[in-house]
């Protein structure tokens, strides 16, 4: 029965802003951000409280670790689904946070118009490599001027079971080299139990999606402080995980 309801409140959170995206997204830019900015401020919110309602599902931030960042930086993270991007959106504030994601995200019919309409970073799957380069550059240079924060993954994709895969550092130096911007390392966990709604329904029962700031670095200048950065970064979040990983079934600890 709460699986149920569960999926008709997704299905009324995101079906009526979905259509208007798919609507207004080929004749208006600027109504296709707005319906965008709605759903990264308003419906990633009404996801999670309806999880915590009718699934006993919490997201579970930790603020305080994110009290003392400056106005700009950049995010690196560990990446479990696509559930990552509204969490950084909730975390973070749906108009701050901008991810750098790979092009085939465009085909999922949300999520793709809401990136491209907000100006995201959609890294071409396939091409060469200085296409993807050219792209996190202009990328850099458009989210310094609104102020926004860049969130990369070094992994490159999502983690099917939850353990840390190889940490590339590519788009991480070129997002560094064209922004300039001290580096926050977070971790999160949760995201990796979902795959499809079904799997929502079965593994995320009374579960949590935990992210926390784990250490700011100023911003590297030189390529032997973006592989400390890097090295550190991925230690951080492998024993953030372990620790979370320890806490009992229905723990609220974040």
């Amino acid at each position: 029965m709460f699986s149920l309801i569960t999926s008709l409140c997704f299905c009324g959170i995101l079906i009526p802003p979905t259509l208007l995206l798919c609507i207004v997204y080929p004749f208006s830019k600027r109504a296709a951000v707005a319906v965008s900015d709605y759903i990264t401020c308003v419906c990633a919110r009404q996801v999670f409280a309806v999880l915590r309602v009718y699934r006993k599902f919490n997201f579970l931030g930790d603020y305080k670790s994110a009290e003392n960042l400056p106005e700009q930086f950049i995010v690196i993270s560990n990446h479990q689904s696509l559930f990552d991007i509204v969490v950084y959106f909730k975390f973070f504030g749906g108009l701050r946070a901008r991810f750098v994601a790979k092009d085939n995200l465009a085909k999922v019919p949300m999520v793709g118009k809401m990136l491209k309409s907000q100006q995201h970073c959609m890294i071409p799957r396939k091409g060469s490599p200085s296409v993807a380069m050219k792209s996190i550059d202009r990328f850099g240079v458009s989210i310094l001027g609104k102020h926004q924060c860049p969130v990369i993954f070094p992994e490159g994709t999502r983690s099917r079971d939850g353990n840390l895969n190889q940490f590339y550092s590519a788009g991480f130096r070129r997002l560094v080299a064209a922004t300039k911007l001290p580096v926050a390392v977070c971790a999160l966990d949760g995201g990796w139990k979902i795959s499809n709604l079904n799997s929502i329904m079965r593994n995320l029962r009374r579960g949590a999606y935990r992210v926390k700031v784990l250490k700011l670095y100023e911003a590297p200048k030189s390529k032997e402080e973006e592989k400390k950065i890097l090295e550190e970064s991925k230690e951080l979040i492998q024993n953030q995980l372990d620790s979370w990983r320890k806490l009992p079934e229905n723990s609220l600890e974040v």
